[in-house]
């Protein structure tokens, strides 16, 4: 039998930063939110772990020698044994990869996260929802937040999670110019921090006009040294913020992958048809974000 999951997209719709805390990290608060666009995570009962790789985006895992989802398989399989919760003798895992690698739409968390729910299915585990948020986030700071796939406002180094009240279904275009921006350097070229102790609203959002009004008084503040170092990034705000009906346009995470916020799937659409028109060359993925 072979157990499915999705590994949804997350795209931080806001992404504010706090100084540098003794430990190295920097404290943040977020609004994640997760797309119906992603990469899919099967997973069949085998006498050892294993992880083959498929999908247009294939090419830039397959020559890493520590892949997050084996990780996270080995971490789940390791607490099964030592709790002696059940048999888990391996897995054959066949990862397909539609996102980009290393983009800041927590691809490789997502891929983690999925891992673990369905390997909790394929070895039929007992294990408390608790235990399995430990485990994933000890593979990563974004991990915990994939593993419901739900939105959330994140906090601390993004593992303290509040799920976040009612939200509208999102119209959002996704864009990646294929350049990698490595996360050490965004936050080491930071000059300006919008701090991470903004109150959180504690009511839901109607639709997405009140979401779009509180999204007003916020930033991503990596988007400043992301263009810094890859000033692609600009150009993609700048070509997203020029389609007809965009409501807002903005970087996720710490880039490149940008997104824009239309009214209505048709709209978002007609724009993607529009950019690819334009840009042949970028990732152009129209979703739903929830």
């Amino acid at each position: 039998m072979t157990f499915q999951e999705s590994a949804s997209a997350k795209v931080n719709l806001f992404l504010h930063v706090g100084e540098r805390r003794s430990d190295g990290f920097h404290p943040l608060q977020s609004l994640a939110v997760f797309t119906e666009a992603g990469d899919v995570l099967r997973a069949e009962a085998a006498p050892v772990l294993s992880l083959a790789i498929d999908g247009p985006f294939a090419a830039g895992l397959r020559a890493e020698g520590d892949n997050l989802v084996l990780r996270a398989a080995e971490a789940l399989q390791s607490w099964a044994l030592a709790a002696e919760a059940g048999p888990p003798v391996g897995a054959a895992l066949t990862l397909t990869k539609n996102l980009p690698v290393a983009s800041g739409i927590g691809g490789g968390s997502a891929d983690a996260a999925a891992a673990l729910r369905a390997l909790k299915r394929l070895w039929r585990l007992e294990v408390a929802d608790a235990v399995l948020m430990e485990i994933a986030a000890g593979l990563g700071s974004d991990v915990p937040v994939c593993v419901p796939s739900q939105a959330a406002f994140m906090e601390g180094r993004g593992e303290i999670l509040t799920r976040a009240p009612s939200l509208p279904r999102l119209a959002m275009l996704l864009v990646n110019p294929g350049v990698a921006v490595p996360t050490r350097e965004v936050f080491a070229g930071l000059k300006s921090r919008s701090g991470a102790a903004m109150p959180l609203p504690q009511t839901g959002f109607a639709d997405a006009a009140s979401l779009l009004r509180f999204l007003q008084g916020t930033c991503n503040d990596l988007e400043a040294p992301a263009k810094v170092i890859q000033p692609v990034i600009g150009e993609v705000l700048a070509a997203l913020a020029g389609l007809p009906e965009v409501l807002l346009a903005r970087m996720s995470g710490s880039g490149a992958t940008c997104f824009a916020l239309f009214p209505e799937e048709a709209s978002c659409r007609r724009g993607a048809e529009q950019l690819r028109r334009a840009q042949g060359g970028w990732w152009i993925a129209p979703t739903v974000a929830f």
